[in-house]
This record gives C-alpha cells, structure tokens and sequence, in this order.
C-alpha cells in the first residue's frame, strides 16, 4: 500500500467504496470508459490475501490504479477516445507498463477518458463526454489525460498513468491540484501504447503526491518499486525563465509563483533569471508551419484521414487532415533542427538543476465556452500548451505541482535536463513540502 492510513483498511474494502461511487453515477459517468469490476475485485482479494501473510510485493501492492485508454488491456480493442476503433483489432496482451503494475500487485481499476487520439488539451471529448474538473464540474479537466487526473483528485484512483507528448499529463495535473510526472521519452517502454507523436510521446502518473509518482515511475522503468529520497534544496540552482514562458500570467497564478520562489530562496534556494528565449524563437520558427506532434500523427492516422472515415472530433480530424500534405523534405530538416535544438538546450541547462515556471499561465475556463467558441477553444489550447511543450520538443523532464491558496487549482513546474529524472523528483519532494506548510496554514 502506498501510505500508512490506506493500510488501515483492507484493499477490497476501499475498492468497493470507490465501485459503490462510480456505479451511482453509471448514467453520467465520463471519467472512465472501462471499469474493470471483477477484475479489480480478484486482484484485491489476492493483495489482502498477500497482506495477512506478510508477503505483499512492495508499496504497490493493493494500489487502485487507473490507465489511460491509450494502453493495451488484452482481449479488447484500445479506442484511444475514439469511436471509429470500437471494431479496432483486440490486443494481444497488456501493454507493457500494465504488465508491470500487475506484477507489483497494482489493482487495475479501469480506463480512463481523453480528448479522442490525445490531440488536443482540453479534456473535451463530443463522443464519451468530458470528465468533470474535480474542483468545479463546470470547468475542463485540461487534457489531454483528462480522465487520469480527475480520478486521482477526486479519490477513484491513487495513481493515474498518463501520456504526455506536449503536456497532457501536468497540464490536467495542473487544473486539478494534483501532482504529474512527464519522464524523459522512451524512458518508460511503450509497447501497446497508442501513439500520438512517437517522437515526443512519453509516460507518465499522476497522483496526489511526488512519492507516490517516484514509485509508478519506477515500476514502469524496471518493474521495482523503488522510492525517492528528498534531496535538500540549499543550494539547488533555479533557472527562471523571463520572457515568453511567464508573459500573460493570470495575476493570482504570477503571484503564487513569486511566492513560491520566496519560499525556495529562505530555504537557500539560488533562483537567478535563465536565458533560453533564443532557443525557444529558434524552436518556433522551425515548427510555425506544422507542429511536430500533428504531422507524425497525421502518418499514424493516414488511412482513415484518406478514406474519410468518420464520425471525428473535426478538431482532430480536420488540422490532422491538412498535415498529410506536409512535405517529407520539411519534415526531416524540421527533425534535424530539433537535434540541434535539444542539444544546445542540454548545454545550456548544464549550469542550473532545473527551471521553473508556472504549468499553465490560465487557470481552466468553462467546458461550455470551449464546446460553443472554436476561436477561444483554439486561444486556451494555444496557452495551456505554450509551458508545457517545452519539456517535450527538447526532451526534458518535467513534474508539475499544486500551487497553494489559489481560487482555483494551478501548478508549478519544474523542468530539467534530459535523464535526470529521479534527481528532479528528489528536488520535487521538497518543493512539495515547502508548499504544502504553506497550504496548511
């Protein structure tokens, strides 16, 4: 079990409170597509069973964890919050990462909601429903791990297992006052994960705490569930990006943020301003014409775009529509500045531990008003992105936590360079001790 308080109660127990929730909002349920009730059940007979013995298989075990619809469960299609996958092949076996939760003795709850093919922030998906924001059902998830952030915050899951390919684990993370988790890519196996943009893809938890996303992560790299130390943050060396990343702030997010890195300096934080707009611009440039993310998905889903296969979210279908005509020539220069890219952004970042910046500059706006103004829908997906993505089209490593005493929930990131992730983590566990003592108050 993941924490002491759990332990209390047997893992049967505790599932059939979180069965008994979901199956009084069975007509409305948007959260999850798939609960897998009987399959949960024997997985937490044989935790409890494993408990009286003395033989549990590490502080996984008898964990309630949900999977995003985008990871292998085998015998059934993968519909990646699509329709037009419903008569999709069934998988073989279970995806990778699943495979290891089970072994670690993780209770599979069921699968998450998403924006169909994960392709875009918001959360809102016209064919399942969007997933309510646990903190006011009015408002988006954020995307496009909506389903696995909502769950977590709301208690229907300890952990959520997400992707992230331009920030769809920390942004939702973010919009609802928990914790996420982006690896470096292709630290975490995918096999049997649906992709998005193969380049830019990566798995990640989101949970209600750094320790509890150390210990996913570490399941899903090695099938161990090791945790992380807290690593001291006197004389950790914060990088503040100055620039585009903090411009159009809300007023109440700049200023939790300025009081976070208050909190960090008395605590013997160094935090100086970092220069990287340049390699930033540079970035911009080369993906104005078409993102990185759009046009590999566009390959992925060449043969129903060509065939007009419908009913998709014209949101999806339409701008993915469009990048089939993306030259190959464009394509492979735009790859090869990317390297470039990556590397000078790895040198730079070689002088500070990690940067730091707000997840998302907005707070979630109302799902009616991204369903009724495609305009504004394109505005708040454009800023949501805008922090988030950085960790991806360089290949950094990046969590996102709650910031405290906010009207509405928001998060802080902390990015840093590629493969340093348990060290990121370790920094993350004391920055969310400082804010935590700060909520407390």
């Amino acid at each position: 079990m993941i924490d002491d308080q759990k332990a209390m109660t047997t893992s049967r127990s505790r599932l059939e409170r979180i069965l008994a929730v979901l199956e009084d909002r069975r007509d409305v349920e948007h959260t999850f597509l798939k609960i897998y009730r009987q399959e949960a059940r024997a997985a937490a007979d044989a935790s409890d069973r494993r408990r009286q013995s003395n033989t549990l298989l590490g502080p996984l075990d008898g964990a309630i964890i949900s999977i995003k619809d985008i990871f292998d469960v085998a015998g059934e299609p993968t519909l990646a919050g699509s329709v037009i996958r419903r008569d999709a092949k069934p998988a073989q076996q279970d995806a990778r990462v699943v495979q290891r939760l089970r072994e670690a003795g993780a209770i599979i709850l069921g699968k998450t909601n998403l924006d169909e093919f994960c392709f875009t922030t918001t959360g809102v998906n016209p064919h399942y429903g969007t997933p309510a924001n646990a903190c006011n059902p009015e408002l988006i998830p954020g995307g496009s791990s909506s389903g696995a952030a909502v769950c977590v915050a709301e208690g229907t899951s300890d952990v959520a297992i997400g992707s992230d390919t331009g920030g769809s684990v920390r942004i939702p993370a973010a919009l609802n006052g928990v914790v996420g988790f982006k690896p470096t890519a292709r630290r975490i196996p995918g096999d049997g994960a649906f992709p998005l943009s193969p380049s830019l893809d990566s798995i990640g938890p989101i949970a209600r705490s750094v320790a509890e996303c150390a210990l996913a992560d570490a399941i899903m790299v090695e099938g161990i569930a090791n945790g992380v130390a807290e690593l001291p943050l006197a004389g950790i060396q914060l990088g503040v990006p100055k620039g585009y990343l903090l411009s159009d702030v809300h007023d109440e997010i700049a200023a939790a943020m300025e009081n976070a890195l208050d909190l960090l300096r008395k605590n013997g934080a160094l935090v100086f301003e970092c220069d990287i707009e340049d390699l930033l611009e540079r970035m911009r440039a080369a993906t104005g014409e078409a993102s990185i993310a759009s046009i590999e998905a566009a390959e992925i889903h060449a043969d129903w775009l060509q065939a007009g296969i419908g009913p998709v979210n014209p949101r999806v279908s339409e701008p993915l529509r469009r990048r089939l005509k993306f030259p190959a020539w464009a394509y492979l220069r735009m790859m090869r500045t990317r390297s470039q890219l990556m590397a000078e952004m790895d040198d730079r970042l070689k002088c500070i531990d990690a940067l730091v910046m707000p997840t998302a500059p907005i707070f979630a706006p109302r799902i009616d008003h991204i369903i009724a103004d495609v305009a504004f829908a394109e505005q708040t997906e454009a800023l949501l992105l805008r922090n988030a993505q950085i960790a991806n089209q360089f290949d950094l490593t990046a969590i996102s936590l709650p910031l405290p005493q906010l009207s509405l929930p928001a998060g802080l990131t902390l990015m840093a360079r590629n493969g340093s992730d348990r060290r990121l983590l370790g920094w993350a566990a004391g920055v969310e001790r400082l804010l935590a003592g700060v909520g407390a108050r």
